[in-house]
């Protein structure tokens, strides 16, 4: 899903309306700012919200997740290509928790290795690697930079600890 292109949608469908980002964001009830996130591409709606805000902007769901008028010939197409690109969404935002969870294992792993004078070189590889797989990933999908940057540096993380931990 194209972020940038949902958010201008948002803002045109917004301003065709005469509502400001604030009488939008009372609306619904979120802050001027959350809606101001959205219309920049910064962030995505979140999907409970999807109902209400297309109500309100007077734009089908479908035409918010495409970030663009549908004409009626092109429904079915756009539906599924929505269906697909949501699906993959929710999946990848799913990994956040497996992020979460990684990093509290990475800390646990690394204070047991320590504690019994282990070196923890081989586990922060595969650490690094997992999170740089997830990062990338969601870099695919969402085209957000952070991922980008984040998943890059988790593998430069990784090939430096393998190199260092096979030369020791």
């Amino acid at each position: 899903m194209n972020q940038e292109k949902i958010g201008k949608f948002i803002a045109d469908a917004r301003k065709e309306k005469n509502m400001t980002q604030q009488e939008l964001a009372d609306k619904i009830g979120v802050t001027d700012r959350a809606i101001s996130n959205w219309e920049n591409g910064r962030r995505l709606p979140d999907y409970s919200l999807l109902k209400d805000l297309s109500e309100k902007l007077g734009v089908s769901i479908n035409e918010i997740l495409a970030g663009e008028k549908i004409e009626e010939k092109d429904i079915m197409k756009k539906s599924d290509e929505n269906i697909i690109k949501l699906t993959e969404l929710i999946s990848l935002k799913s990994m956040r928790y497996g992020i979460i969870g990684m990093a509290l294992v990475f800390i646990l792993l690394v204070l047991i290795s320590t504690a019994k004078e282990i070196n923890p070189a081989p586990l922060v590889s595969l650490l690094c690697t997992y999170n740089a797989v997830t990062f990338l990933s969601r870099y695919k999908f969402e085209k957000d930079k952070c991922y980008l940057v984040g998943g890059s540096m988790f593998a430069l993380a990784a090939i430096c600890n393998t190199i260092a931990f096979i030369l020791n």
